[in-house]
């Protein structure tokens, strides 16, 4: 897709997940059509280079992992970020914080014996330069409590903390903070492109309990959702686009102050035969 900007996609399941993501966007929103129908709303994300494209693409990890790779074949992003809501598993992640996923498991992997379920895990690190990002920006966001975790995923809703299920992913996944249903499909998707940076995070919305349903009335999808939404924008704006204009030549800085190049020469893709010769300026080590 032509662009005067570097793309970055941000996918959502649902409604509330979309508004609160598109709540940010500025300047005039376009809506772009795929030819299979898979629509994308593209706007500004206001203190950054990057052109955002929204996406919302309904619920479960298949369907997000068959989406996923059509848009990222067709707009060819830089990052991709799936933002939503999920439940929390841990009694100290409480409902309003925000996970994000340091790694996806995908948790229904195994095999059923007679002596009980023996799990086969898949799991997807979150990219290193967006986690990294990610940690700076929450130390700057003072209205919100933010876990980096490892976040479960699952093709069901988790509403009954006392199921069979629930004890797997408890005693398999015990580093696992919060549950969803789409994270897994993306991040695969991002993985096989070889070349994307992904990441999950999800607002608490509810304790994957017996009262989701309680939680869910009290309206806490919407500000988990806004959460979410909030928490990735601080990401994005910590996290620069490559080769764009708000790169700076080698380290970047986040205050004042000299940077010292170490021994690193970035040819910019330049073909050279025979030896190069460089030269060291700034303080020597």
């Amino acid at each position: 897709m032509p662009a005067n900007q570097p793309i970055v996609v941000v996918l959502t399941a649902l409604p509330v997940e979309y508004d609160a993501v598109r709540a940010h966007l500025s300047g005039d929103l376009r809506e772009l059509v795929h030819d299979d129908g898979t629509r994308v709303e593209v706007g500004s994300l206001e203190g950054t280079s990057w052109d955002l494209a929204l996406a919302e693409l309904g619920e479960g990890a298949v369907n997000a992992a068959a989406l996923t790779t059509r848009i990222v074949g067709w707009l060819r992003p830089q990052a991709l970020l799936f933002v939503g809501i999920a439940g929390s598993l841990r009694n100290d992640v409480e409902i309003g914080d925000v996970v994000v996923g340091t790694w996806v498991y995908a948790v229904h992997g195994g095999k059923h014996t007679p002596e009980g379920f023996d799990a086969r895990p898949r799991s997807w690190p979150g990219s290193n330069r967006l986690v990294q990002a990610a940690r700076s920006a929450v130390r700057e966001i003072r209205e919100l409590r933010a876990h980096l975790k490892p976040i479960a995923c699952a093709d069901v809703v988790l509403a009954d903390d006392r199921s069979t299920f629930a004890d797997t992913i408890r005693h398999t996944y015990n580093d696992a903070c919060a549950i969803e249903m789409e994270g897994s499909g993306a991040v695969h998707a991002a993985h096989l492109n070889g070349q994307l940076d992904a990441l999950v995070i999800r607002g608490i919305s509810d304790r994957a309990n017996r009262d989701k349903h309680l939680a869910d009335a009290s309206g806490s999808q919407q500000r988990a959702a806004e959460r979410a939404a909030s928490v990735a924008v601080a990401v994005l704006r910590k996290h620069r686009p490559r080769g764009g204009s708000d790169n700076e030549e080698g380290p970047q800085q986040s205050g004042g102050g000299s940077t010292y190049g170490g021994d690193h020469i970035d040819f910019k893709g330049g073909t050279f035969h025979g030896p190069v010769i460089g030269k060291q300026t700034g303080r020597p080590r």
